[in-house]
């Protein structure tokens, strides 16, 4: 679990982390996923068809790309198996903003947004306010430094 202050620490860093960090596009980010069980249990599906973090049950499990996914039902993870690069979050469930900053951090359910059929996920609602203030501009940012931000 990240501390208030170990996320501000985060965001003090925010500068310097950017600064040292390559500017490489890619065509294509490889899927690498921040933890074993994927968006912390939270079930993908729910945020385009619910429009909301649910979180998913040991019951409806899916394994992809080297993830374990839980899904609150039978139907999202049927809808995910049949095609996950449409359910899975950008920068492999990394918080997007730190991404476009040029390093990582964990997210938390509550701050997401669906941009262009895509979600992105953020380390708090400060970062979703700040990653909402230019979202194409952040995305831009993400994907140059991803995946060179995995180190």
């Amino acid at each position: 679990m990240l501390t208030r202050r170990a996320a501000l620490g985060l965001f003090a860093a925010t500068p310097l982390a950017y600064a040292l960090t390559s500017q490489v596009a890619l065509a294509r980010e490889p899927e690498v996923f921040q933890n074993p069980i994927a968006i912390n249990g939270y079930d993908p599906v729910a945020y385009f068809a619910e429009q909301k973090p649910v979180e998913g049950s040991a019951a409806n499990l899916v394994d992809w790309n080297g993830a374990t996914w839980r899904f609150a039902s039978d139907q999202n993870a049927a809808k995910f198996q049949a095609n996950p690069e449409i359910y899975a979050p950008r920068f492999g469930g990394y918080c997007a903003y730190a991404a476009s900053k040029g390093y990582l951090a964990p997210t938390i359910p509550e701050a997401w947004t669906i941009h262009e059929d895509v979600l992105y996920l953020n380390a708090n609602l400060r970062a979703q306010e700040l990653w909402r203030q230019d979202i194409p501009g952040n995305i831009k940012k993400g994907l140059a430094n991803w995946p060179d931000v995995l180190g």
